[in-house]
Formats: structure tokens, sequence, C-alpha cells
């Protein structure tokens, strides 16, 4: 699996110092590959690239009609290779394979070729009568070289949502992976050199964080399109600010579950599970603060107990497994931090907690854990964990329920469980987060846009909107003869 060059514009190359990137197993704790990792030099190569393909190649003046077909093309490419793309990730991030070649594949397979219908009936250019005698042609051109910043967790369906609809309007683009998720990147980058995509438009360069530093303040970009933390989205957006850089964040969630008195027990433990544990809870958008009526609490917190400690967690290649472990060391400890600290301000470990999971005896493995007796001034239920940790929290009324879903600094998701669809909308429309699910987690549906508010960024993805963010609007008045 080991790979010794770089993809830069289109072409395989020699890097530009001796880096490399040790991929190791979160379930063995041993090396699996090692990959070239990108240095500055690299960096400037593959700008330069993208910007030659964009100011003077010819794919930003291909007629859309023909970069779809080119597109749709790559979905075709990218469908042969799945099974060895679920396995590289299953491998790298120890993603269990069922969740890997579902929602890590299969997904972003799909969100091409939707995203190739949304750029047939996209309105890339329009006329309009003007107020003042003149009549006006809207264009939506390209936004010119893109650099897109991609985390570890979901690595093939973040990259996709930036690199398709930025390929279908029309831009070059530079995708920065996370130095935990080079193998899936190198076999991305297999795939577009066997596909139709012009030399010069794509480059990929793993890396380090200061690969990506140098990326987002390169001159040579012009939008950049970075999901990750909160902490690192406002560094990102200060360097764009320098060059006033067009920039799209999706950055971190505390995404609350409101449970209404009227909900199911069990359809609520179970669509909680598949919403918050998933990916061994490595997702942004997880509902990791479930909020239960006091009247009816210990039906929720039960019946979230029997799904948590029925996980099947373990060996992430079974397909039987449902939590695998988590990517790094450092996350492992990160998360028993936060275990600890629940402890310590007086949550209750309803199930799981500190030490390895039963029968593992190495790993990055934690517990799944779920608590109970929390407010919502404790750490756990402020800050993002990042992995197989609910919080319980009680409320007396709906009003209160709305209060504690919107005292969050971030507002990326979150869901209500009821029976009365209305009364979920109605709760729906009193929370301030981007994106929201009633009677389930937010489903990831390619038309429909994705990203947050507050702490969570700003610009959407996926959706007609997924495309707007790649493109500039230029307004043209003609006078009339």
């Amino acid at each position: 699996m080991n790979h010794d060059e770089l993809f830069i514009g289109g072409s395989w190359r020699s890097p530009g110092s001796g880096r490399r990137i040790e991929v190791v197993s979160p379930h063995t704790e041993e090396p699996v590959a090692t990959v070239a990792a990108a240095a500055p030099a690299d960096v400037d190569l593959a700008v330069a690239a993208a910007r030659e393909a964009f100011d003077g190649g010819p794919w930003p003046r291909t007629p859309v009609a023909e970069r779809i077909e080119v597109v749709r093309r790559l979905a075709e490419i990218y469908g042969e290779r799945r099974a060895d793309m679920a396995d590289l990730i299953t491998a790298e991030i120890g993603a269990p394979t069922s969740f890997a070649q579902r929602a890590q594949v299969a997904l972003p397979w799909t969100m091409i070729s939707a995203f190739c219908d949304l750029a047939q009936a996209y309105p890339w250019s329009e006329d309009r009568s003007g107020r003042y005698g003149a009549d006006v042609r809207i264009r939506r051109e390209p936004v010119g070289v893109v650099a897109a910043v991609v985390p570890w967790n979901m690595p093939q369906f973040l990259t996709i949502t930036k690199l398709v609809p930025a390929l279908l309007a029309g831009c070059s683009v530079v995708v920065k992976p996370a130095a935990e998720s080079p193998l899936d990147a190198v076999l991305l980058a297999e795939i577009i050199a066997e596909s139709d995509v012009p030399l010069g438009v794509v480059s990929l360069l793993p890396g380090d964080g200061s690969v990506g530093e140098n990326l987002v303040r390169h001159r040579g970009v012009d939008k950049v399109s970075f999901t990750g933390s909160t902490a690192a989205g406002r560094a990102v957006a200060s360097a764009c600010a320098v060059d006033l850089k067009r920039v799209s964040l999706e950055l971190g969630g505390k995404s609350a579950a409101v449970v209404l008195d009227d909900a199911d027990p069990a359809a609520v433990a179970t669509a909680v599970r598949s919403a918050s544990l998933s990916n061994s809870g490595q997702i942004c958008n997880a509902l990791t603060r479930i909020l239960v009526p006091q009247s009816r609490a210990a039906e929720f917190t039960d019946a979230l107990s029997t799904e948590v400690s029925g996980l099947v967690v373990g060996d992430p290649t079974d397909s039987a497994t449902q939590v695998g472990p988590l990517v790094a060391q450092r996350q492992q400890r990160r998360v028993t931090d936060y275990l600890e600290q629940g402890v310590q301000q007086g949550a209750r470990v309803v199930v799981g907690g500190t030490g390895m999971p039963e029968g593992i005896e190495r790993g990055w493995y934690v517990k799944p854990t779920l608590f109970d007796r929390a407010d919502n001034s404790m750490t756990i239920a402020r800050e993002e964990i990042f992995g197989p940790v609910l919080t319980v929290i009680t409320y007396s009324d709906t009003t209160e329920a709305i209060r504690i879903a919107n005292d969050s600094p971030y507002g990326l998701a979150g869901s209500v469980f009821t029976t009365d669809d209305e009364r979920g909308l109605e709760v729906a429309a009193a929370i301030r987060t981007g994106t929201f699910g009633v009677n389930q987690g937010y489903p990831m549906d390619p038309f429909a846009p994705f990203g947050g508010v507050k702490a969570s960024g700003y610009g959407r993805e996926l959706g007609t909107e997924g495309i707007d963010g790649y493109t500039e609007t230029k307004s043209i008045a003609v006078a009339k003869s």
C-alpha cells in the first residue's frame, strides 16, 4: 500500500522533500502503509498548475454540459473502485466496514451523480428586465482556484462535496487530505487520473497542518473550503481575510435531540444510536445532547441504555461490528478525559465509562458511554467530544427544551422526536441551527444544503447552494437598441 509520489496537476510527481506519512491501524496499532507527504514546494507547484489550468486552460471555458459528462465518467470509475475505497478507509481510520461501505463510500459516490443532476438544472445564466430600461443578464461563473481542506473522519464524503461542485462550476482544485487518511486520497487520485479531467485541474496533497496553512494562505488561491474544528476554522477565516479570499467553513457541533413527551422511547433510542454513534461517534452532526421530559426521563434513559449497551464493539473489518476504534491514540485519550470530567462534575455513567471495552486488549477504543443526571452547563454538554458518548439532560416543558437546545456555542444540526409532525416543525423553527431533522437524525440528502450557524461555521454544501459556493455572480446590463 506504500505510495511514493504526489498527484500534482493531474500527474504523479516526486515530492519536494523526503517526508513520509506513516499510516497506523487504529485497531492493531501497527503500521499499514507509508505515503509521500507534501511540503511547501509541492503546494506552490499544485497552485501554479491549478492557476494555469484556470487562467488559460480549457476547463473553465468548457460548456457546462461537457463538464457534466466528464464528471459522470468520473462517477463510473469511482463506482468500480468502491470496495477498495471502503477497505482503505477502514484500514486508515478504523471505520466499521459496514459504515465504510455505506456512508464513507456509497454516499459520496451517489453524491457525484446527484451534483451532476443539480448542475443540469442550475441557473448558470438568466436574463432579467431591468428597472431603468436596460436588460440584465446574470451569469454565474467559476470562482477560480479552490483550496479544499478535508478532515479525516469522513474523508471521501467531505472531499466529494467540495471537489465535484467546484469541478462542475469550472474551477480548478487543490485538495489537502488529513494526515490520518491519505490512503483513500491516493486512490481518488488514481481514479481522477483515469478519468477525462484535464491536466492541471486537480491536485491532492496529503500532509500535516503546515501544508494546509501554506495552501490556505497562498496568494494563488481564490476560494477556501474548509471542514474541521472551530478553532482551526477561526484561523482559516483570519488567514483568508488578509487577501479577501472567499471562504466557507463547516466546523464543530454539539447537536441536541429534543425528545417530546409523546415520542416512543424505543424508536427514539434506535434513531439516536444511528444518528449519534455511527463512525464510532466521530461525526460532526452527531446528536450528543439528548433532551428528555422530566416526567418520562426513566423510560427514555432505559431505552437508550438498552441500545448503547447492545452495540457490538470490536474489529472494524468484521461486518458485525457497529463501533470500532477511534482514529488515534490522542483521540482515545481526549475522549477518556471527557468521561472523567463528566463523573467529576456530577453526571452519572449509565453505560460504559473509562477503560477498554470488554474483550479488547489493544487498539484505540473507548466504551460507548451514556450519561444521565447531567445539566447543560457541564463540559460534556458544552464541548464536542467526537466519540461514542451521549448525555441525557432533562427539561420541564417544551419552552425549556428549546432554551437548552439553543444554549450552545454551536449550531450545526439537531432533531426533534414526536408523533405530531406539526409540533415537530414548530420546534425545528425555534432552534437556531443550519440543519435539522424531524423524527430522524439530519439526513445528508444531496439535494438539501448542509452547514451551520454560530461557531459551527458559515456557507453551505450539497444542494444547489453547494454549487453557489464555487461561483461568482456577474451582472451584465445591456442597453436596448
